[in-house]
């Protein structure tokens, strides 16, 4: 009498530890038609991968284990857009009715990014595991976030993950985008400045002195506003060492501030905010964000309690996750959504009014959508005109800096062809 076996399943710690020990080979080969083919495999051993070239009816003619490369294989990161990428790809895989495992595998192993491969593999290994997606995600925090893993989850027990991912994805890269222009019109006018800078520190360095030398000939007296180029210069050429470790200082300083001090981080939000065309900027990206990720994760049936405590780490200030914590508590013991808005004093009386109407109407997530919309718009508008007007007033700084000493050094010429 024949005894069943049964084999144990493997652990998830086991398939990390398999994953991790996988080789990656390249191996060309003949079919049963005599075809030249060719590709990578990933396995442990060179045989193992002989055996299942063999079972797919290819005669391996040489396999060899692939090299690391690194200037494209060592290293990579997983970008906020690569995660859209796979969201993406996953609900078209889901659609089109791939199972989910074999659609991280196909994913996983057509990225060229080793980081998002190894990120991918881990999720399938772990779902092989017998986890649930979510849980699967959630063990990597950093590139799946609390809204991405409630949304999953909410996904999975409603039956439509496809549809989730798909939502997901599209939120993602509305964010991106959004995220995209804060920095266009945050990190123009600094870049552009620096760089006047470091001009005009570079002419006080080379430049002046070699002019210094010849107004040494003159026997005048310089104008005072020469004098003072040429002071500068004499300053700067014999302590520039004290300028760079100040410089270098100051921002390890803010930056070693700004991690690890929650008080300083919303000290500098709340003066971000408050910049004159900026602030406002920061304001709109803000609501837009609080608007968009609470209307998408109320509309997957998560809890509007549970959804604001996924919405404050969402809106990308630490102001308004501050003000979106409150809410939740005001929230949670009873009050109204638009009437807990209100007493933040951040949110526009239009914001306020749209919650409202939707709260009434039983259609919350319609109307935060077009509270989105409208401010995602604004946001476009605000950073195209903001980019416009930004580009005389760079003009005149540039000027005045660089120019301003171009005069400097030309006056006591000017002022030598006069007395001629």
């Amino acid at each position: 009498m024949a005894t069943a076996t049964t084999a144990k399943k493997p652990n998830v710690g086991q398939q990390r530890s398999d994953i991790s020990a996988m080789k990656t080979f390249v191996w060309v080969g003949t079919d049963k038609r005599g075809m030249k083919l060719k590709g990578d495999e990933q396995a442990k051993n060179e045989n193992m991968v002989r055996v299942e070239l063999r079972k797919r009816g290819i005669n391996a003619q040489s396999v060899k284990e692939k090299r690391a490369n690194y200037f494209t294989d060592a290293g990579g990161t997983v970008k906020p857009r690569d995660i859209a990428i796979v969201a993406r790809q996953l609900s078209t895989m889901m659609g089109a009715g791939v199972p989910l495992v074999q659609s991280f595998e196909i994913i996983g192993g057509g990225s060229p990014n080793p980081a998002l491969k190894k990120l991918l593999l881990t999720v399938k290994a772990d779902l092989e595991g017998g986890l649930s997606l979510a849980e699967a995600l959630a063990r990597h925090p950093v590139h799946f976030d609390e809204l991405f893993v409630n949304l999953v989850r909410a996904g999975e027990s409603a039956g439509v993950l496809d549809t989730i991912l798909d939502t997901v994805a599209a939120y993602k890269e509305r964010m991106e985008a959004i995220k995209g222009k804060i920095k266009k019109a945050m990190y123009y006018p600094v870049a552009v400045i620096a760089v006047a800078i470091i001009v005009s520190s570079i002419l006080l360095i080379f430049v002046v002195p070699q002019f210094e030398a010849v107004f040494a000939n003159f026997g005048a007296e310089l104008p005072a506003f020469t004098q003072m180029i040429v002071t500068a210069s004499r300053w700067l050429t014999s302590y520039w060492y004290i300028v760079i470790a100040v410089v270098a200082g100051s921002v390890f300083l803010f930056m070693t501030a700004l991690n690890r001090s929650w008080a300083f981080q919303q000290l500098v939000d709340r003066m971000l905010l408050k910049l004159p065309v900026i602030g406002q900027i920061l304001h709109q990206s803000a609501t837009a964000r609080f608007a968009r990720t609470l209307a998408i994760t109320f509309k997957a049936g998560v809890p509007l309690v549970e959804a604001l405590d996924t919405v404050a780490g969402a809106t990308g200030s630490r102001i308004y996750a501050a003000a979106v914590q409150r809410v939740k508590a005001d929230v949670a013991v009873g009050h109204q959504l638009n009437l807990a808005m209100r007493q933040t004093n951040l949110f526009s009386s239009m914001v306020i009014q749209m919650t409202a109407i939707g709260e009434e109407a039983g259609s919350l997530d319609t109307m935060l959508s077009k509270v989105a919309e409208f401010y995602e718009e604004e946001v476009n508008n605000a950073v195209d005109a903001l980019s416009t007007l930004l580009e005389p007033f760079i003009m005149v700084i540039i000027g005045t800096l660089v120019g301003g000493m171009v005069i400097g050094m030309y006056l006591p010429i000017f002022k030598l062809g006069a007395t001629i």
